[in-house]
């Protein structure tokens, strides 16, 4: 009994870092009461200025080839490991689900296939995440924090998970997603441009694998098995719908 209660548990994890998403409000700082003065802030910062200069007619560009208006622009963020990309999907705010932007090759990568649990441990984490800080003043020149840990982290993991999960510039990674420092001045670029829009939880979702039955049973020996499977909902109905899985939908799969 103990052990079928500590099962479903580990499958209703996923849907708390869901809720932990929907619910975290915006860093401080971040939007305020007019979201449109965040752009104001960024450039503010001279490698703000400078991405924009070089990297921000090609960001102008992919918005005017898929009819995306930057003053209603959403964005969303997902990477599936085995891909070794991090996909931005976008839509108008609106203006129905999110299409394929871009995809940006990771430059480097880090730990197995499997969730991040503690720190030093060079994990990519696994699950559904959101973007909780904008640091223009990186190591890797531009990045974007990740919430992690977010309460399943904390709930599943160990004493000291770790933090400070970035998309960052550069080719190096400890447990982070570095897309090269062209890559992070475009989607650096893009996160101003949803947050300022008005966009105050921009979700990033991260996989091992397509979580589809038969790449689960390709991995049936694995101890993360049943953590895969509890993320399978979201993925799948991401892939369907092209919409973020909404907690209460989950919740009766």
């Amino acid at each position: 009994m103990l052990r079928r209660l500590s099962c479903c548990v580990l499958l209703l994890l996923p849907v708390f870092q869901l809720l932990a998403q929907s619910c975290t409000p915006p860093a401080e700082g971040q939007s305020g009461p007019n979201p449109a003065d965040f752009w104001r802030q960024q450039r503010l910062f001279p490698r703000v200025r400078a991405a924009e200069a070089t990297a921000g007619p090609a960001v102008a560009s992919r918005l005017r080839t898929h009819y995306l208006d930057p003053r209603r622009l959403e964005i969303m963020f997902r990477l599936v490991k085995t891909r070794v990309e991090l996909e931005v999907w976008a839509r108008n705010r609106g203006g129905g689900p999110f299409e394929l932007l871009h995809a940006y090759p990771l430059a480097a990568t880090s730990g197995t296939l499997g969730p991040k649990r503690r720190a030093g441990d060079y994990q990519v984490p696994e699950g559904f995440y959101e973007i909780d800080r904008f640091n223009p003043n990186s190591n890797f020149l531009l990045s974007l924090g990740l919430n992690y840990p977010n309460a399943a982290d904390l709930a599943l993991g160990e004493p000291n998970p770790g933090g400070d999960i970035f998309i960052h510039g550069g080719a190096a990674s400890v447990g982070c997603l570095p897309i090269t420092d062209a890559g992070i001045e475009e989607v650096y670029l893009l996160a101003i441009t949803a947050r300022a829009a008005g966009q105050a939880v921009i979700p990033v979702h991260i996989f091992p694998f397509p979580i589809t039955e038969v790449e689960l049973a390709r991995h049936a020996t694995s101890p993360h098995l049943i953590f895969w499977r509890g993320l399978m909902p979201g993925y799948a109905h991401f892939e369907k719908q092209h919409e973020p899985a909404e907690l209460m939908e989950l919740a009766v799969k």
